[in-house]
């Protein structure tokens, strides 16, 4: 039976799933947290200071972290459609072509707050009006990054390119901006409440919450989508029998 989008029950579905498959899911988690801080490491601390180098390295980190984070959307959805089957391995692995359409939105991004952020340096001498437009373009951005937040679920879900991933999330977002702008709440408050209360004395070993709480995230925002795209279709909403 279809039923509207509900943010409860969104949010009690998104924990169900990552209760039930929480070795998983940690266990990936933490492969890619440990990768990926180390090649931090490696660029920080004990790559030599040679431009081509740095950038070579800097490179394989973009694409490290690009491979790992459709690798968790793709982990995420397959144990959503696989509750009642096995799956392999390979099956998480996300294809290259979903990497190059999620580095294409990616530095696509990077290149329009680059622009920006250069033109506005050309109003320093209008500090009033680079003020204004700064405000502006802040509730611009919030607006956009709602209506887009869900790209990445169509790059891996639906194997879309780069562009049409964006067109899409708009689509999905439209007649539920306010839904979704709670849910964003909701994955920020999880990112946000243990990367606040690590910066306290004594308190640092919450950052290594994120190992828990990134995931999570992700299968909320993961949740949400499947939840939308049944709510635009009306169909049945069972997580784990449709796709």
């Amino acid at each position: 039976m279809y039923h509207p989008f509900s943010i409860a029950e969104t949010t009690k579905s998104a924990w169900t799933i990552f209760k039930k498959n929480f070795v998983t899911i940690i266990v990936y988690s933490t492969i890619s947290f440990t990768i990926i801080s180390l090649l931090r490491f490696i660029t920080e601390y004990l790559s030599p200071e040679e431009f081509t180098y740095t950038m070579a390295l800097s490179f394989v980190a973009v694409f490290v972290q690009a491979y790992t984070t459709l690798g968790l959307y793709k982990l995420i959805f397959t144990v959503m459609d696989s509750e009642y089957y096995e799956f392999e391995f390979r099956q998480v692995l996300p294809a290259f072509k979903n990497i190059v359409s999620y580095l294409g939105v990616i530095f696509f991004i990077a290149f329009v707050i680059t622009t920006f952020s250069i033109a506005m340096t050309k109003l320093d001498s209008y500090p009033y009006l680079q003020q204004l437009i700064g405000e502006i373009a802040v509730i611009t951005a919030l607006y956009f990054a709602l209506r887009i937040m869900f790209f990445i679920t169509y790059i891996v879900d639906d194997k879309s390119g780069g562009f049409e991933s964006l067109k899409q999330s708009f689509q999905l977002t439209k007649g539920y901006f306010f839904k979704v702008f709670v849910m964003l709440c909701i994955i920020l408050l999880f990112i946000a409440l243990p990367a606040g209360l690590s910066q306290y004395p004594g308190l640092g070993f919450f950052g290594i919450a994120i190992i828990f709480t990134y995931p999570f995230v992700n299968i909320i925002l993961a949740v949400t989508y499947r939840k939308l795209v049944y709510s635009h279709q009306d169909v049945d909403d069972d997580i784990a029998e449709t796709n």
